[in-house]
């Protein structure tokens, strides 16, 4: 642009908001206009005082037969006017072609009512009698204040609302009540845990071999459609980073790669809550255009937003507008403007219309509107609206059922009177195949995260070196045993508590399970087992690199079958405190109080291994029955003492000799039974597999309770809770 282009844009400016905010010159009803022309992407502002609103007309045109149904908003000949000093959005960002047209469904809620007990204060109802409708190849935004209803309406509708949720009302797909099948929908939460050590194209495409059958090159293509859908290509190749050492994506391609992983399935119908969470106002810009091209293939956009700037709100297609669960507006957006203006809001001049409209209804205000009463300055209130909120609430309610609700109902009826094609289910991935790319994926990722695996293998192989050069030379007196067996608990006890360095990783993939087992992409069974086999030969390996060190610095029996076990029993023994961490992790999901948690039962445990006092003498109640019994620490201890000591003999003396568990009897509490440490490994299996148990079980009933109710019901209002 030339500078006398600027400079007269800028003069212009300067004009109208001169002579909007003087006292003199004030219209006290001004309004902004954000203007559109009807199936344009490029869409300009036009500033203007405030005239009268012509009505808007919406051509609606279902068509029998078709997949989808097309909608065209006609303005008046007054709102198609531009001024000439509009501003334009900014163009499409290169290479948001989509390759492949989706045939997207009709989405109808009816009544839609959702009660959860204790969410508010004086009602239960979260959301209340809520109706409206979501088209294919159209944006359908849910917008509201804070704790108005926004994400349980959302969830809702998809069907993903949990205990103690109940959901009253109807759902319509298509004409057809019924839930949505797998495949046909996607769904993304306001936070999504994304995996830092893969690249963008790495992450896709093993959420493609967990969500798709068939074969790789078919996967790989939809990938590919994903990143160019999501306008990601130039990023395809970099780690998505955000935690240890990497940098990562901005926010914005954040964002972009959690919607992405969604559209792996070609999904007809998107949920999003607030797409635009934590981004900027030109990440926010981007991605709403970037949705908008996606919306042009066909695909139904359902998604929430708390706020938003001009530009991103004149991209909406349709506005569910909410106040502490009550909907205020349903309908195009430029008949929101006109809604508010009808009912004595107009928006004032130089205000972004989403700002005004959560400004009328958000009762926040008016705690702002006392506390600046006492330094309102010259130009007039401090507000365009001058009523109590309650009270503005109770008359866009009261407008919007007296006019625009009739207008909803009949095209709610329309939508509903015929089925339409019914959504089918795609196929899924076997389990085996979920299990290989778990497996290989998450050894991918601990080849990666030194922080994680590989530094807390170098942390154990430090304090291997030192514990063993603290007890090195001890020789095979019977003065050495005392000495031994706390080098041997030192070991165990350590190197078990050192194992919660790697906490974060498993929180990590206990939140990416979390999500995919909510998209049904994978399974407790699966992620139990994927986990598993990913983990064993990263804790063989601190087996073996920690046993080495030790055994020789610490001089133990030269002989290779007591090597194996020592290295065996201790690789159980991680195996152990493998399970307990993620049982723990997936109670807590947080990290300090994991921590505090998994540091409690270590040293309760190693209180009660039998270092300490021999089991024997411990406390009868509680500390020997269950503590001691349930404590890893004594099985992994008492097993390597018994392959350390059992066929030895000590001399006592010139002519007597006591065998190595007699001496062994008043530093510890060994079996005489030449196979008990073979009994004492078994233990260590049977709770690492017990540990493991308790954790599916706990997925398992965890998931069922959230897994929605996708069956609404009609006007006799039954209810259906949530498993």
């Amino acid at each position: 642009m030339r500078m006398d282009e600027i400079q007269s844009q800028s003069d212009h400016y300067r004009s109208s908001s001169s002579s909007a905010s003087s006292p003199t010159s004030r219209v006290p009803s001004s309004n902004f206009f954000y203007l559109r022309k009807p199936g344009s992407i490029r869409q300009p502002i036009s500033f203007e005082d405030s005239p009268e609103w012509d009505d808007t007309e919406v051509d609606l045109r279902v068509e029998e037969g078709g997949d989808s149904i097309n909608a065209a908003t006609t303005a008046s000949p007054f709102l198609s006017k531009l001024n000439s000093g509009s501003l334009p959005s900014p163009p499409l960002p290169d290479g948001s072609v989509v390759a492949r047209k989706i045939a997207g469904a009709s989405v109808v809620w009816k009544d839609l009512t959702v009660t959860i007990k204790g969410k508010r204060k004086y009602s239960d109802k979260v959301v209340k009698s809520s109706s409206g409708y979501a088209l294919p190849g159209t944006l359908t935004v849910i917008m509201g204040p804070a704790k108005s209803g926004k994400s349980t309406m959302l969830g809702a509708i998809a069907g993903r609302l949990h205990e103690p949720a109940k959901v009253y009302g109807e759902v319509f797909v298509n004409g057809a009540k019924s839930c949505l099948p797998y495949g046909s929908y996607g769904y993304v939460e306001r936070e999504t845990t994304l995996i830092g050590s893969l690249t963008v194209r790495e992450m896709l495409y093993y959420s493609a071999l967990l969500q798709l059958p068939g074969c790789f090159s078919q996967k790989k293509s939809v990938v590919e459609d994903a990143i160019i859908a999501m306008s990601l290509g130039d990023y395809a190749n970099k780690l998505i980073g955000g935690h240890c050492y990497m940098k990562g994506l901005p926010s914005g391609e954040r964002r972009r790669v959690s919607i992405a992983r969604e559209l792996v399935m070609r999904p007809q119908i998107l949920f999003i809550d607030e797409p635009l969470y934590h981004l900027d106002s030109v990440s926010a810009l981007l991605l709403m255009v970037t949705l908008k091209k996606l919306a042009s293939t066909g695909c139904t956009l359902i998604f929430t937003m708390y706020q938003s700037s001009t530009e991103v709100f004149g991209l909406f297609d349709r506005i569910c507008l909410l106040s502490n669960g009550n909907t205020l507006f349903f309908g195009e957006t430029l008949a929101c403007l006109q809604h508010f203006s009808n009912a004595g809001f107009p928006c004032p001049i130089m205000q972004s219309p989403s700002d005004h409209f959560l400004r009328a209804i958000n009762t926040d205000f008016d705690r702002i509107i006392a506390m600046c009463k006492n330094w309102q300055d010259d130009h007039g209130d401090f507000s365009s609206v001058n009523m109590d909120t309650a009270v503005a609430i109770r008359t866009l309610e009261t407008t919007y059922k007296s006019s625009d609700a009739a207008a909803v109902e009949s095209m709610i009826l329309r939508l509903t009177d015929k089925e339409g094609p019914i959504l089918k289910s795609r196929g899924k991935a076997s389990n085996a195949t979920r299990i290989a790319v778990l497996t290989w994926r998450s050894l991918l990722i601990m080849s990666r995260e030194w922080q994680y695996f590989w530094l807390r293998l170098i942390l154990c192989m430090l304090l291997t070196l030192c514990v063993g050069m603290i007890f090195s030379s001890l020789g095979h007196s019977l003065s050495s045993v005392v000495v031994r067996v706390a080098a041997i608990f030192v070991f165990v006890s350590f190197t078990s508590l050192l194992s919660i360095a790697g906490l974060p990783a498993h929180l990590t993939e206990i939140k990416i399970y979390m999500h995919e087992e909510a998209n049904q992409h994978s399974g407790a069974f699966v992620f139990l087992i994927g986990h598993l086999l990913s983990s064993m030969p990263f804790l063989f390996l601190i087996s073996v690199s920690s046993s080495l060190v030790f055994y020789f610095l610490v001089g133990l029996r030269d002989d290779f079958s007591l090597l194996m076990y020592f290295i065996l029993n201790f690789f159980m023994c991680l195996l152990v405190n493998e399970g307990l961490m993620l049982l723990v992790a997936s109670i807590w999901q947080e990290l300090f109080q994991s921590i505090l948690t998994l540091l409690f039962i270590h040293v309760i445990m190693m209180l009660v291994a039998g270092f300490f006092r021999i089991r024997s003498a411990l406390p009868g109640p509680i500390w020997t029955y269950p503590l001691s019994y349930i404590a890893f620490h004594t099985y992994s201890i008492q097993g390597l003492l018994e392959n350390e000591y059992i066929g030895t003999s000590f001399a006592v003396g010139q002519v007597r000799t006591i065998s190595g568990v007699q001496a062994l009897r008043s530093a510890y509490d060994i079996s005489t039974d030449s196979n008990a440490k073979w009994e004492n490994l078994l233990y260590l299996f049977v709770m690492g597999i017990a540990y493991r148990f308790v954790l599916f079980l706990l997925m398992y009933f965890r998931a069922r309770k959230n897994t929605s109710a996708c069956k609404f019901y009609g006007s006799d209002r039954n209810t259906t809770k949530a498993r």
